[in-house]
């Protein structure tokens, strides 16, 4: 069940910050330091700066040192534009990504759902909600593991929403079309899906997706803006129109709705990578003395707002002319990319921001409820909102121009809004292994739910999945049994009342654990003594799930005693406090923990697999008689002295190993009495003098100071005499 003492545990320390690098790494991190005190106060003007004076010292060493830049750009443009809009998409089973359904449910380790198309498509490499890493190590993975399908969820999801389902499973379908370059079938395919059903906003995703594999960037944008009309909130509808425009040259308006993407979704991953890019080409110092050709930037259809960098902010570092980034938004109407613009308006378009950069410095990248109320005469204000853009599309694909003042309605009625209330079962929200309403559900990688005691138990026999046994080796190391939050909020809402009632008995389960005089778990394996630390390796299930439910209560405490070949275990034995517990990857655990009060079993018991006892507790009986007091004391100096002799007297190496394991004897103390169990020296003694257990228990049940230190007098002048011959 467990050794004591436990063997020392190494561990692996990770390498120390800035421990190894090549030359120039130190004023890189201070470089990222400077950026990074910048982005709190949302100081846009000083982080390019300050960009600019790193790229003019040395390398940034990739597109990813400018992390923390687009991290400030993105904070500045949410704080320009004002709190979006609240997302359309309402419904007890919704992704936590895109917020629509969450087709073929997937819940990540940290107890959150996706639906698969999200997590396939590696949208975001922090989960939406918590922030947390959805791809293990630090959000890197060599081998991507396999998604697997939640089986509750998707159980309830087929049962509540079948035609939802089944639109999931057709988007699966063009996927895997898409993804195999035949953009043909796929856009015959999503026509006939929009003939059946011309609302689902996904098939216009996917028919936007088959236009730009088949080159028809103007069809797909005027797609992706109808989707854009419809959802306003949907940070991936700005990638995917960002990279239309990309593709066709337009750097300025794909930049501006990478930005708009990451401040509806900070952690969205593809368009980080892709702002950093562009930025890390403007910014490159090969670059910053060239005016950038306007065909790169700006779309001559489109009436934009420049983005500028201040002259004075260059003059510092590079003493170099800097040209303005143009910010633009996207069109209505998309024309292929042309060598030959207009050069009189692009001479214009310089002189103008060249004037404005003397006069305001930098400029921020903005969206139009941001510049309607600014009357700079240089600049023309820009049409494009991502909230009301300047075209309606019809329910064809065609796009009208809208009059002044007109409203685009966005009314997104959900087919998964309700749930019909015969279809409220509770025996689809019970657990396999106990068969009762799901307590704490937790989610497996292997798909399969349970409640947390009960797959935590079966964890410790053995360290796979009870339903297919798939091995789970790689979720036992990790113990991290985060509750699956969207299955925990339906039980919440449809099933309060057996919620309520599950609750109450877990309760009186958790009281009954908490009592620390009846039916108090027992570890059967040494002696254990007050104050004295006691380290052990715990390996057995009974014992594993014993130590778990001492930590969960808050009591932290459970009884050790010695074995007895007639009644289970001794009549005495001493109740341990847990200070700490170290898991190991296969479910085994090294606790530390230090003795403390002493107990006689009243009754025996069984809980589980391990031992239980009713107990009561022993103190020392008092010295009221100042005679018998003074003869206490002189026996206890006297005794203690006579310990001193013998530790000192021990060889070299075996007084090692007793300060290695217990630390050294505890000092003599003023008052005798003042301990319930008498000095601590006493037991620190007993436990490194090698003495049988059976004797060892004799000292521990005793109540009386004196006669515990005369037993201790006959061992030690027993030992000492071994000590001089």
């Amino acid at each position: 069940a467990a050794s004591s003492p436990a063997a020392t545990v190494g561990s692996e320390l990770p390498p120390e910050p800035g421990g190894s690098g090549g030359p120039g790494e130190g004023a890189d991190e201070e470089r990222e330091l400077l950026l990074a005190r910048l982005v709190p106060a949302s100081r846009l003007k000083e982080a390019v700066g300050a960009s600019l004076a790193s790229l003019c010292l040395g390398p940034l060493g990739g597109a990813q040192r400018l992390g923390t830049l687009v991290d400030c750009l993105v904070l500045n443009y949410r704080l320009r534009q004002g709190p979006g809009r609240e997302r359309g998409a309402e419904g007890p089973l919704r992704c936590c990504g895109c917020g629509r359904f969450l087709g073929e449910p997937v819940t990540v380790p940290c107890g959150h759902t996706y639906c698969r198309r999200c997590l396939r498509r590696e949208l975001r490499a922090r989960c939406r909600r918590c922030r947390d890493w959805l791809l293990p190590a630090g959000g890197t993975s060599t081998a991507a593991a396999p998604l697997r399908t939640s089986v509750v969820l998707n159980r309830l999801a087929e049962k509540w929403f079948p035609g939802e389902c089944q639109r999931a499973r057709a988007g699966t379908r063009l996927e895997e079309l898409l993804a195999q370059g035949r953009f043909r079938e796929a856009l015959d395919a999503v026509n006939q899906a929009l003939r059946a059903d011309s609302s689902d906003l996904m098939l216009r995703i996917y028919r936007a997706e088959s236009y730009v594999g088949l080159q028809e960037y103007k069809t797909a944008i005027e797609d992706l803006n109808f989707v854009i009309s419809k959802m306003p909130n949907w940070p991936e509808v700005y990638f995917q129109k960002g990279k239309v425009l990309q593709n066709s040259g337009f750097v300025g308006d794909a930049l501006q709705l990478f930005l708009q993407c990451l401040a509806l979704d900070e952690d969205f991953l593809p368009a980080k990578l892709e702002v950093e890019k562009i930025l890390c080409d403007v910014l490159s110092p090969e670059k910053l003395g060239e005016s950038l050709k306007e065909s790169a930037w700006n779309s001559p259809h489109i009436r934009n707002k420049p983005f500028i960098l201040g002259s004075e902010v260059t003059a510092s570092y590079c003493d170099l002319q800097l040209c303005p980034l143009q910010s633009l938004g996207g069109s209505d109407v998309l024309e292929p990319v042309s060598g030959s613009l207009n050069r009189a308006q692009s001479a214009h378009a310089l002189n103008s921001t060249k004037d404005l950069a003397k006069e305001d410095g930098l400029k921020r990248v903005s969206s139009e409820p941001l510049l309607s109320g600014q009357g700079k005469g240089a600049l023309l204000k820009r049409k494009l909102s991502f909230s009301e853009q300047d075209t309606v599309v019809c329910e064809d694909g065609r796009n009208k121009h809208k009059k002044q003042g007109e409203s685009t309605k966005r009314d997104m009625t959900l087919a998964f809004g309700t749930i019909p209330g015969d279809l409220i079962d509770v025996s689809d929200f019970e657990c396999s292994l106990c068969m009762r309403l799901f307590f704490e559900p937790v989610t497996t990688p292997c798909g399969h739910t349970f409640c947390k005691g009960c797959l935590e138990r079966c964890l410790d026999h053995a360290p796979q999945c009870p339903l297919c046994k798939e091995s789970l080796k790689e979720y036992l190391a990790s113990r991290k049994y985060s509750i699956t939050e969207l299955l925990e909020e339906l039980i919440m809402k449809y099933l309060s009342d057996e919620l309520f009632e599950r609750k109450r008995i877990h309760a009186e389960e958790t009281a009954e654990h908490s009592n620390l005089t009846k039916n108090v778990p027992m570890f059967v394996c040494t002696m254990a003594y007050p104050t004295v630390p006691c380290p052990l390796h715990v390996f057995e299930p009974r014992y594993r799930l014993m130590i778990r439910r001492s930590m969960e209560t808050g009591t932290k405490q459970f009884g050790m005693c010695i074995s007895d070949s007639q009644n289970g275990f001794a009549d005495y034995g001493c109740m341990l406090q847990i200070r700490n517990v170290h898991f190991l990857p296969d479910g085994r655990s090294v606790v530390d923990t230090i003795g403390g009060k002493r107990f006689r079993v009243l009754r025996r018991g069984m809980k589980d697999g391990y031992c239980t006892a009713d107990i009561e507790y022993l103190e020392d009986v008092k010295v009221a008689d100042a005679e018998e007091l003074k003869k206490l004391r002189e026996l206890h100096n006297f005794v203690y002295n006579q310990a001193c002799s013998w530790f000192q007297n021990l060889r070299n190496k075996f007084r090692t190993q007793i300060l290695q394991h217990f630390g050294p004897m505890p000092d003599r103390e003023e008052n005798i009495q003042a301990m319930p169990n008498g000095p601590a020296w006493c037991w620190w003694l007993l436990a490194v003098l090698p003495v049988d257990p059976r004797y060892q228990l004799s000292v521990l049940s005793m109540m009386s100071l004196k006669d515990r230190l005369i037993k201790i007098q006959h061992i030690l002048t027993y030992f000492s005499r071994d000590q001089s011959k």
